[in-house]
């Protein structure tokens, strides 16, 4: 058995925003996959993926038991598959913020929920809305509270645009030019990050006035700029904003930004050789970076891995 693959997102735009109605923009990064297998010699992982896929199986069962108006599974071939010893085989490195959790959710929904909304339909606003709450209550098992987006992203293999909580809808982006000096590139901090934790104190942030108001006045308004530049190709005002956002993350996230790029980050504003922002929920994993030119942000960061994922 090998099931079809379901890749990792990026969402470029809206970390943290997308909690309090900013807009983002989640796009699918073919670069990493993950399928699920029944091998006849498990590896070590294959076997700690299998018991993960165990537990997993009873959030579902409970999930069903609760809502199941929502969503229900064949949970008989789910558990006899399990009993196989099927595992979900990944190269989506996890605590990196490029959605590991997303993708297993999406294989599982795929293969297992009764009576799916397919990608081959005619994906209405509340289709999505609902593949969107069914996510978020799977996914929820992996991260405490979920958006959803990431396996839904995962599973429709598009861009999509997420206008508010209850409008989101599949977008085109602009398309890459492979020679293109500007590019959105992803560095590596080497440390994996804990999605809870990093959302944990963030929920207490918001319990302060002051960090309500910048979030609202500074962090959602350049993150709503930041998408509409992006998908109107407007490239100028795209690094301006990206430039804004950058500084009022490094001044008002830096729990998020692990301590050893706080120089590296203030360094891309002050020579603008590249804008660094969180990937996911930050603490560690990628962070995600957007530079005018190529080759001057590889200079400046030599002495680190960077991965392009979207040139322009």
């Amino acid at each position: 058995m090998k099931g079809p693959l379901f890749y990792s997102k990026i969402l470029l735009f809206g970390e943290y925003g997308i909690i309090k109605d900013s807009k983002g923009l989640s796009i699918p990064y073919n670069f990493y996959n993950g399928a699920l297998k029944v091998s006849e010699n498990p590896s070590n992982e294959a076997i700690k993926s299998n018991e993960s896929l165990r537990k997993f199986a009873l959030h579902l069962e409970q999930l069903q038991a609760e809502q199941s108006e929502l969503v229900t599974f064949n949970l008989a071939l789910l558990n006899s598959d399990i009993e196989r010893g099927m595992y979900f085989d990944s190269s989506i490195p996890q605590g990196y913020g490029v959605g590991s959790s997303g993708a297993l959710v999406a294989a599982i929904y795929d293969k297992y929920a009764n009576n799916k909304i397919t990608v081959l339909e005619n994906l209405t606003r509340e289709k999505l809305l609902q593949l969107k709450t069914i996510f978020s209550q799977m996914e929820s098992f992996f991260h405490g509270k979920s958006s959803g987006l990431d396996p839904l992203n995962s599973y429709l293999s598009l861009p999509i645009l997420i206008n508010s909580k209850d409008n989101i809808e599949p977008t085109g982006i602009p398309s890459q030019t492979t020679n293109g000096k500007g590019a959105v590139f992803l560095l590596d901090s080497g440390i994996i990050g804990e999605t809870a934790p990093m959302v944990n104190i963030f929920m207490e942030n918001l319990k302060d006035q002051g960090f309500r108001k910048m979030l609202k006045n500074q962090f959602v308004k350049h993150t709503d700029a930041c998408v509409e530049n992006f998908l109107q190709g407007d490239m100028k005002s795209l690094f301006s904003n990206t430039k804004k956002l950058s500084k009022v993350v490094l001044n008002n996230f830096k729990p998020m930004i692990p301590e050893q790029f706080h120089n590296i980050w203030q360094n891309g504003i002050d020579t603008n050789d590249y804008y660094l922002k969180l990937c996911g929920s930050g603490g560690g994993g990628y962070i995600l970076g957007f530079t005018q030119d190529l080759e001057k942000a590889k200079k400046s960061l030599k002495d680190y891995k960077l991965e392009v994922v979207y040139q322009f």
